[in-house]
């Protein structure tokens, strides 16, 4: 399913966090949100979910997400969050099992299927062992593949994913954002999420958005995003660029010249 964003403006506290911002995502593509500390990223998923209020238009396959009640919104986008308050004496199965909740009756209970899907998504996130352990018990990076595990549980044809690799080493980034890619391969799902390291999103996401001071600085390709230039001037970071195989940019540090700013200074 595509989703479109069009001209959306977000104000918090009086200061305009989002301004004009607009993305279209076509279906079953991954597009990667990119950009330095404070650019308004997060806000970006949260606005578009109608979490945070905004002016602009937010369409999935022609339909007002933001209009949506929120049962009927859950059918269709999972949405991740990068910080969310988890009861501390729920277990990680319980928890993961309330992204069953729009489709289990009102005051009814969950099914067979419900527990069966749950599980399963727990088994793909290595969390299948953790399944009675209550969320108080957990690591950092284990809470966030069980606030993943809940989006998953969902099924629907979107994510919304908020920064899905915080906390994770490197194995258990890859190990997500495999799993995401692999479901969004196999099922078609349309994935939108924010990324801080932009070599992983470069490696997964179809296209990049980078925003900057609350604008859309830049769009398209991650080749055509992440150059050495653009890195610079809205990181202010040296970086060297390489590709992959397929294309996709590498980006290491690099230590600034010091003889140059000496001879600046």
């Amino acid at each position: 399913m595509t989703v479109s964003v069009r001209d959306l403006d977000v104000e918090l506290g009086g200061r305009r966090v989002l301004r004009s911002v607009s993305m279209e995502v076509a279906g079953g593509s991954w597009t990667a949100v990119i950009g330095p500390n404070g650019a308004g990223k997060s806000t970006l998923l949260r606005a578009a979910l109608g979490l945070r209020a905004g002016q602009g238009s937010v369409e999935v396959s022609g339909r007002d997400v933001r209009a949506m009640r929120p049962r009927q919104r859950a059918r269709l986008v999972a949405y991740a969050p990068q910080s969310p308050k988890l009861p501390p004496g729920m277990t990680v199965f319980d928890y993961a099992l309330l992204g069953r909740s729009p489709y289990i009756p009102h005051f009814g209970r969950e099914s067979a299927h419900d527990r069966s899907v749950t599980a399963d998504v727990l088994e793909r996130l290595d969390l299948a062992g953790l399944a009675a352990r209550t969320l108080d018990q957990l690591s950092g990076g284990e809470r966030q593949r069980v606030v993943l595990a809940r989006a998953l549980a969902q099924q629907t044809p979107v994510l919304f994913l908020d920064e899905p690799t915080t906390a994770l080493d490197i194995g258990h980034q890859q190990q997500v954002m495999e799993l995401v890619d692999r479901l969004r391969l196999a099922d078609g799902l349309t994935v939108v999420s924010t990324i801080h390291d932009l070599t992983l999103a470069a490696q997964y996401a179809d296209r990049l958005l980078l925003l900057s001071d609350g604008r859309v600085a830049a769009s398209g390709p991650p080749a055509d995003v992440l150059t050495r230039e653009t890195v610079a001037r809205h990181f202010d970071a040296h970086v060297s660029v390489a590709h992959d195989a397929e294309g996709r940019p590498l980006l290491a540090l690099e230590r600034p010249d010091r003889s140059v700013e000496e001879a600046a200074g």
